[in-house]
């Protein structure tokens, strides 16, 4: 059987039952919230209401984070990701630990109260935080708010544009409307016009994978059916640009789904929010209700032939869910792991239709692009990657925030013009760039250009252009195991080389003896995983031991 014919089980058996996926997902949510009962005891129940074996249901209700976390009647979740580790050297999870009388991934014994550990809740620029149910929580008074001794602390997301003329945020820093753009295009009635602005710019997926955007779209073919995802799965920690766009300007991000939509021929896109963004995933539902109320979605979009409509979807908790097929799959009902390719999505994607999967900042980039024309958006950037890039300081910074930026620009005026360096007079040690898996720059090698290809020459990777400073307080060796920590935690399970490599990674580092074993894993895990997660891991690693030198001499694998 060839690869484009590969028989999915699961996908046939969900087919027959009226394809469930997202509605199996929010059952699923529904239960988990319900009590702290094991998964065992209730997924197979669930599995009987939608016509599917429990072995069917289990696998996602075991897989996600969300639904396997122990349940109290108030659930917190604490983030224990890169920016808030780094804000309190990870203290602040003991002391949450302490204040709520409960450990992380645990229950109290009279169901109350359950701590679920999370890997970001997009408050890298005020960390450490938590979510109290759905209220935000964040800053060094974290415990006393958790325990009522202090009001929840939650600030907006500072946002500037230091390009002089704002892309994606023209809406948050400008205030400029969305959805006009969309109304002129309609009335032009070209969809290839759309797709050779967005050809002519030159825009790369800003997810992190950095592909063609206009190659994409032209991927599917104008097939009918063509489905388009907004990724709003924002997992990288560090980052919490694409939480603005979806909070501030929710408008903008539907505007460009749409258009992607008008562009690749489909009527159906598709917005995935984290779990871990209950206001985004909010703000983005009443954004649809919105929009259908003013005609810009639904059946024949103001008076032409064009139907459209957009759903909005929770995820379950899982940072490789994020990857595209692995997010079909979730979308499916199945475990958010990756698939291998081909077939590409772009030709069998969501229930083999074929799916176009763009990050929420990049569809953000679309209106000005269409509107302004593709070569005024590639005569900005560099020339061989065009553009602005939405980049977001840690709270170690004395500025932090949600910047644009041209793409090209030195990450070191980045660091000491709009961040103004550290707060409290700390030190710098390493910075590090694009998310747990994007890689390591030391303080004195910043002097690099923000671009996939200048980052790539130093051992690092612009991913989601996230930049989180370590100071002088944070132990080398406590980052290296933190890097490990998160692989063990995060991956998918899918391959064995990510798999065995990542949880057998940590406990070397762990026990601190570097070796042979550890560096034909570090080989193995890179050359062999199933996805760029488990690829990326060494890469990360070895970033990291460069960037601190002799304070990790051994660890170079």
């Amino acid at each position: 059987m060839g690869a484009h014919s590969r028989f999915d089980a699961f996908r046939a058996l969900a087919d027959r039952r009226g394809r469930p996926g997202v509605r199996l997902l929010d059952a699923l949510t529904e239960e988990a919230a319900a009590g702290h009962a094991p998964v065992e005891t209730w997924a197979p129940e669930t599995a009987s209401r939608f016509g599917l074996p429990a072995a069917s249901v289990l696998g996602p209700a075991t897989f996600y984070a969300d639904l396997a976390a122990p349940h109290g009647r108030r659930h917190v979740r604490v983030c224990t990701a890169a920016a808030c580790f780094a804000a309190r050297a990870g203290e602040h999870v003991s002391e949450v630990e302490h204040a709520l009388d409960v450990a992380i991934d645990h229950v109290t014994t009279d169901g109350e109260v359950s701590l679920q550990g999370v890997r970001c809740l997009g408050y890298c620029y005020a960390g450490p935080a938590c979510l109290n149910g759905d209220t935000p929580c964040t800053g060094p008074t974290l415990a006393d708010q958790l325990t009522g001794q202090a009001l929840p602390c939650d600030p907006p997301i500072p946002a500037a544009d230091a390009t002089g003329a704002p892309v994606v945020l023209a809406g948050v820093v400008e205030g400029r409307d969305a959805w006009r753009t969309w109304l002129a295009v309609l009335r032009a009635g070209a969809p290839e016009r759309v797709l050779g602005e967005v050809a002519a710019s030159g825009l790369r997926g800003r997810g992190g994978a950095g592909f063609p955007v206009a190659a994409k779209w032209a991927a599917a073919g104008r097939s009918p059916g063509t489905v388009v995802v907004a990724n709003g799965d924002e997992g990288d920690p560090g980052s919490y640009a694409d939480r603005l766009l979806m909070e501030a300007d929710p408008g903008r991000v539907l505007e460009g789904l749409a258009l992607a939509c008008f562009a690749c021929g489909g009527s159906r896109g598709v917005v995935l929010v984290r779990s871990e963004y209950p206001r985004a995933l909010a703000t983005m539902r009443m954004a649809v209700e919105r929009a259908r109320a003013d005609g810009h979605l639904g059946r024949r979009v103001h008076g032409t032939d064009v139907d459209l409509d957009i759903e909005v979807v929770e995820g379950s908790g899982s940072y490789v869910a994020g990857e595209e097929t692995a997010l079909i799959s979730g979308l499916e009902g199945e475990r958010g792991c990756a698939r291998p390719r081909p077939p590409y999505p772009t030709q069998h994607g969501l229930w083999d239709a074929p799916t176009v999967v763009n990050n929420v900042e990049t569809l953000a980039a679309i209106p000005w692009i269409v509107e302004h024309g593709g070569n005024a958006y590639a005569a900005r950037g560099t020339p061989s990657e065009t553009g602005t890039k939405l980049v977001c300081l840690s709270e170690r910074f004395a500025r932090p925030g949600c910047y644009e930026v041209e793409l090209g620009t030195p990450v070191l005026r980045i660091v000491e013009e709009l961040g103004g360096g550290l707060r409290e007079g700390s030190d710098l040690t390493v910075v590090q760039v694009g998310g747990p898996l994007g890689g390591f720059l030391a303080a004195d090698q910043l002097d690099v250009p923000l671009s996939e290809t200048d980052l790539a020459a130093r051992g690092a990777a612009l991913g989601h252009a996230g930049l989180v400073a370590f100071d002088q307080r944070i132990d080398p060796a406590d980052v290296l195991r933190h890097v490990w920590e998160f692989a063990a935690a995060e991956s998918c399970g899918a391959c064995s080389p990510c798999r065995v490599g990542s949880r057998r990674g940590l406990e070397i580092v762990q026990a601190g003896q570097p070796g042979e074993e550890y560096e034909r894993l570090l080989r193995v895990m890179g050359e062999a995983s199933l996805c760029a997660f488990g690829r990326r891991v060494p890469a990360a690693v070895h970033s990291l031991v460069r960037a601190f030198g002799d304070r990790l001499a051994g660890w170079d694998g």
